[in-house]
């Protein structure tokens, strides 16, 4: 296989003007977006050298103390950007949205190095930093969608939840369908992007190893792998934020805490 080719600072300025297309567009169709793509593609560019240096550094330690320390990052930064995207919310949210993403995120990632690919030892940073990095991106979409639909549908259908309560229905068969709902919503996005994967999209896993060099085969299996791993650590997380949600918002005498649940946001 040939050697990476690598990309200088030249080739980075010619790939920037492939932004002024979308600024082209923008003031074309006057969208006002000038200004938001200039910031996005300085902070794209910022952040992505901050991490490249950084996971340079991390590999060099091969510690799984920094490791630890990056994960932990990575997961508040994810939870952070999740609950973002939630436009109600109530006290507890927070805890909700991080120990979902930690449970499934952590778990499915030491799965897949430790047992499946059998890293070791199941620390190193070259596997566990990226995978950990890919599951939390889509973890955190699915957690998000159905932190928002959960809350949204107990806030809009109260009187549903506690006519079903009133007419002695447990806690739990009265949010049954607005748990397995939001569970749903949550898995779409896995859900459509392993149908069209292959046919209609090259993900970037399976691409970045095509460049590395590697045979098509090996990255082919590397993505099915990937996409596996995905829908079980989406699952898993939206299954976990639900059910958090669930033992927040219903108290011990079947009750619904609505009052607890605040008034929709504005959405970033």
């Amino acid at each position: 296989m040939k050697a990476v080719i690598d990309l200088g600072a030249g080739d980075l300025i010619l790939a920037a003007a492939l932004v002024l297309v979308a600024g082209a567009v923008s003031l074309a169709l006057k969208l006002g977006l000038e200004r938001r793509l200039l910031v996005a593609s300085l902070r794209s560019v910022l952040q992505l050298l901050l991490l490249g240096y950084l996971l340079r550094y991390i590999f060099a330690l091969d510690s799984a103390w920094a490791v630890g320390a990056l994960a932990l990052l990575m997961v508040s930064v994810a939870a952070h950007a999740a609950l973002g995207r939630v436009s109600r919310r109530y006290r507890g949210l927070v805890t909700a949205a991080f120990l979902s993403l930690v449970l499934s995120s952590i778990l499915t990632t030491l799965v897949v190095t430790r047992v499946v690919i059998g890293v070791e030892p199941w620390f190193r940073p070259q596997y566990f930093v990226p995978i950990l990095g890919m599951i939390l991106g889509n973890s955190m979409n699915g957690i998000s969608l159905c932190l928002d639909d959960l809350l949204e549908r107990l806030a809009e259908r109260r009187d549903e939840v506690e006519m079903r309560l009133v007419h002695g229905a447990t806690s739990w068969e009265a949010a049954r369908d607005a748990l397995a709902g939001a569970v749903r919503r949550g898995m779409i996005p896995i859900l459509n992007a392993m149908t069209i994967v292959g046919l209609v999209s090259l993900p970037g896993m399976m691409t970045g190893q095509i460049l590395a060099g590697a045979d098509p085969l090996v990255a082919v299996k590397y993505q099915i792998l990937v996409m596996f791993m995905l829908a079980a650590a989406t699952a898993l997380g939206s299954m976990l934020a639900a059910l958090m949600v669930y033992r927040s918002l219903f108290t011990a005498r079947q009750q619904l805490r609505h009052e607890a649940i605040e008034r929709p946001r504005r959405r970033n």
